[in-house]
């Protein structure tokens, strides 16, 4: 299937790796010349893009900077990716709601919201002129927000509404916004022996291996396994295509089954 993606530019947050570098990776494949942020540039994240660049998306003069640097760099930007999210391991506390302080709140909403607000804002004239595309990377924690520590659910909630609200804005003026809500992919998150899942485990006094091993189980997840980042990016990089023209303002949820409302 022709996406109609070659020479178009794309500029992907967090996309040193998991899901950000696997969808850098699938657009570089159709000829899309990806520039992708990060905080830490990977060798994987330098091969997928013509220009990386380090910045701290959790503030506001670091997604400018990364906007700056794709228009500098590549004359505009046609499809914005904002996938930048979660948070750090090391300082997220996963008790109820009277264990998390303002700083936890507020470095979740910086990270998960603001990051696409400061980002957008600034893409947004170049998306108009280029009748572009914005995909947010929201979650199915969205959705139920009693789980994932507190703060992330509440923040993805608001990514959510807040790609609707570029839409109905946009959307006249030839922007498509969507939104993608995964559920558990495996990425280091959850896979890494100190990542969130780690923690996570301990926390219940599992292993880390029994924790992934049962999280199929756990989540219940109707598949009976988690997805991998490259599926997430193959729904994302069709969003960002010119094939998904009539895909307007949706929250696409790839969870295997995990969601059970309608």
């Amino acid at each position: 299937m022709d996406l109609q993606l070659t020479g178009k530019t794309a500029v992907v947050t967090g996309a040193s790796r998991g899901i950000g570098l696997a969808v850098a990776e699938a657009l570089a494949r159709e000829g899309v010349r990806v520039v992708g942020a990060a905080r830490t540039i990977t060798p994987g994240l330098l091969a997928a893009s013509v220009a990386a660049v380090s910045a701290d998306l959790a503030t506001p003069e670091g997604a400018r900077s990364v906007i700056d640097t794709a228009v500098a760099e590549t004359g505009g930007v046609d499809i914005l990716v904002n996938n930048v999210g979660a948070g750090d391991v090391d300082r997220l506390k996963l008790g109820g709601f009277l264990d998390a302080e303002d700083t936890q709140w507020r470095d979740l909403f910086e990270l998960n919201l603001f990051s696409a607000v400061w980002a957008s804002r600034a893409a947004l004239p170049s998306l108009i002129d280029r009748r572009g595309a914005i995909v947010n990377v929201a979650s199915i924690n969205a959705r139920v927000p009693a789980t994932g520590p507190v703060g992330y659910s509440e923040a993805k909630a608001a990514l959510v509404a807040f790609g609707k609200r570029l839409s109905e804005e946009f959307g006249p003026q030839g922007v498509r916004v969507n939104t993608v809500s995964p559920g558990p992919v495996g990425t280091g998150l959850w896979r890494d022996p100190d990542g969130f899942g780690a923690k996570v485990a301990a926390s219940f006094g599992a292993t880390h291996t029994d924790f992934l091993s049962g999280m199929p189980e756990t989540f219940g997840i109707d598949s009976g396994r988690i997805a991998e980042p490259a599926e997430v990016a193959a729904l994302i990089k069709f969003l960002a295509s010119p094939a998904a023209l009539s895909v307007v303002g949706a929250d696409v949820v790839i969870d295997g089954g995990t969601i059970k409302t309608i």
